[in-house]
């Protein structure tokens, strides 16, 4: 690790082999948390390359505990996180409205590194058990229409960097891995990012592999959509600014998105909301990303139709109903 990192402090960058065969001996218990250390904060010290990234990824794949859950067209909204904006769980929130809505979906989450509750936080805390047994998690998705995926169950890497991340407590490179290192891998995905050069970068890896894609990334910072501000929404067939009127039918403040000071407040939050007794704008800006995720399916010929979709889902108690399916099945 001594020469890697001497290589990398004289401001030279990893091939996609080289960057895939240091996470993998990352992953296998090569080095001490000091050596990892030092490597994370080459990244915070500089950006990421794409071929840097696309060799993580494929580390992560390649070690990724497999998992096949019998459905073809599953969904994941996920975000970036690192965002700094200490919101509520709102990717996790609309997740259940889109499942309560009857499409599939297939969650992939960890713990927050630099947040308060991260999607598995709050999972957790709600009372839901993390496992990748294949057969259970098959089990959810059929009679829940959602599963979730927590991590480090599924990639050895991340379960060796969780207490080093949270240590370091900043956004660092495996902020960007998650959204496209879902071990089931859905067909579709809602990703949001925290910046306009994560945005261009995803865009190039996920062209790069084919994938039908959304980004979202709120021009204020957000890596969701918050109706704070104007929205830029690129897919692979183009890129559109979006308002909060259009999305959501308001605007918003950044001091409705908070989530709480603790995992325990950030569970009554989620509880609240999805119970159907949210404020306004909570309602709003869980509705816009839920619609949003509907909306990349191609299920729906508007995202006006999309939304109708999500405020059913959300009001009609489908989305609570998910929610508490998938924590009764072990």
């Amino acid at each position: 690790m001594k020469k890697l990192l001497q290589y990398l402090f004289e401001h030279k960058t990893l091939t996609r082999e080289q960057a895939k065969e240091v996470l993998v001996e990352i992953s296998q218990g090569k080095y001490n948390e000091h050596e990892i250390t030092s490597f994370v904060t080459v990244y915070l010290m500089r950006s990421i390359t794409i071929e840097e990234l696309m060799g993580f990824r494929d580390a992560l794949l390649s070690l990724a505990v497999k998992v096949n859950l019998g459905v073809d067209d599953a969904l994941d909204i996920v975000g970036t996180g690192g965002d700094g904006k200490d919101t509520f769980n709102i990717s996790t929130l609309a997740c259940f409205i889109v499942a309560g809505a009857g499409q599939t979906v297939v969650k992939h989450g960890n713990y927050g590194a630099s947040s308060v509750s991260g999607a598995s936080n709050v999972m957790e805390q709600l009372g839901y058990v993390f496992k990748n047994e294949e057969a259970v998690l098959a089990k959810e998705v059929k009679e829940a229409g959602i599963c979730f995926l927590h991590a480090p169950l599924f990639h050895p890497a991340l379960k060796t960097v969780g207490p080093i991340r949270r240590n370091i407590g900043v956004r660092t490179f495996f902020n960007m891995l998650g959204p496209i290192v879902n071990p089931a891998q859905p067909k579709y995905q809602l990703i949001g990012v925290y910046n306009l050069e994560m945005a261009r970068i995803y865009n190039y890896i996920l062209q790069s592999i084919g994938k039908d894609f959304t980004l979202i990334h709120s021009l204020d910072g957000y890596d969701e959509i918050a109706l704070t501000t104007d929205t830029k929404v690129i897919t692979n067939k183009g890129e559109f600014i979006m308002t909060p009127y259009q999305l959501g039918k308001k605007k918003v403040f950044s001091e409705e998105l908070h989530g709480g000071k603790t995992v325990e407040e950030a569970a009554a939050i989620f509880k609240n909301i999805i119970q159907g007794k949210g404020t306004w704008s909570q309602n709003a800006v869980v509705l816009s990303n839920a619609a949003m995720a509907l909306f990349v399916t191609g299920k729906y010929e508007t995202y006006e139709l999309a939304f109708q979709a999500a405020v059913k889902s959300l009001e009609s108690g489908a989305a609570n109903k998910c929610l508490e399916k998938l924590i009764s099945i072990q």
